[in-house]
């Protein structure tokens, strides 16, 4: 019972982080590919956003590690491909521009 409990937990937490991770991706792919600041309030919020997005681009993609190292590798787990979004990430907001 306590073994489905784990799984269960730590699926909603790879769901979370992965969903997160991808919110962030669509933000950075916003700000590259978007005139934001065309209309003033996504400008503004948009603004309001960056310093929390800047620091999720950077948090995300370790704490998605660490649990992918708790659930001892595993190919399957929404952890690796969390990993894998906010590197993708990271290197598009690196090599843009």
């Amino acid at each position: 019972m306590q073994n489905n409990v784990m799984v269960m937990k730590n699926t909603n937490g790879g769901k979370v982080i992965f969903i997160s991770s991808l919110v962030v991706l669509l933000y950075w792919l916003a700000g590259q590919f978007v005139d934001i600041y065309h209309f003033v309030f996504a400008g503004a919020v948009f603004e309001l956003l960056w310093l929390p997005m800047l620091a999720a681009l950077f948090c995300l993609p370790v704490l998605a590690f660490i649990f992918w190292t708790r659930e001892k590798f595993a190919a399957r787990s929404l952890y690796l491909y969390a990993v894998l979004v906010g590197i993708i990430t990271i290197l598009i907001h690196l090599f843009s521009k």
